[in-house]
């Protein structure tokens, strides 16, 4: 009986090296990509501030809510003017604070409603005949003057003048102390001094703070 002869063993080939030890990259399409979360975006505040402004202007700038924002929240920055605004300079300087300051525009506020109808507000101003009719009072005009009226009682005599020299005349302290024929830096600290005290019952009243116990 013929044996068969094993069959002889074919030889391994090494696998061919690149001279430059080259080892071909993976296709992009291949890696798979980290997760990345979604970035948080904080509330946009755009800056709208104007650069044409006059030599002598005195501004600050404010963040205001964006009328024309397209999400809730959004702000911008903007100037206001603190030339004749001795409220606006003291806030911006951080004198005084947020209840303190709003205090003060709402009574400004109700004076510009209550000045609207001066003929109206003055009930003993003589009626001529063939001049214009009086207009009546509104029911904002009749509330800004019970407030006004208000305010006069709790801040005195002394503190109401102080109040209508600064918040509407637009006084600065030291106008305030010559006036009175009282100058120094004792007196122009002394008034401003009183005027935060003024501004704190401002705030009681309209309320925007609370009295303390």
């Amino acid at each position: 009986m013929a044996t068969m002869k094993p069959l002889p063993r074919r030889p391994r080939i090494a696998p061919l090296r690149n001279e430059f030890n080259f080892h071909p990259q993976r296709r992009q399409s291949d890696v798979p990509r980290a997760k990345r979360n979604k970035p948080h975006r904080p509330t946009r505040v755009h800056d709208r501030r104007s650069q044409d402004l006059l030599r002598n202007a005195e501004v600050a700038a404010i963040e205001v809510d964006d009328p024309l924002a397209l999400e809730p929240g959004e702000k911008i920055v903007t100037l206001r003017s603190i030339r004749n605004d001795p409220l606006a300079r003291l806030h911006t300087h951080h004198q005084i604070d947020e209840a303190q300051y709003q205090g003060g525009r709402a009574f400004q506020d109700d004076w510009e409603k209550a000045d609207r109808g001066p003929q109206a507000v003055d009930p003993t101003r003589e009626y001529v005949d063939g001049g214009r009719a009086r207009e009546p009072i509104t029911e904002r005009q009749r509330k800004a003057v019970l407030r006004l009226n208000r305010a006069e009682r709790e801040l005195g005599a002394d503190g109401s003048a102080l109040v209508h020299e600064v918040l509407i005349l637009g006084m600065t302290m030291e106008q305030i102390g010559q006036r009175r024929g009282l100058r120094g830096q004792r007196w122009i600290d002394y008034f401003a001094r009183r005027f935060r005290e003024c501004l704190d019952r401002l705030a009681l009243i309209y309320g925007f703070a609370t009295e303390r116990r």
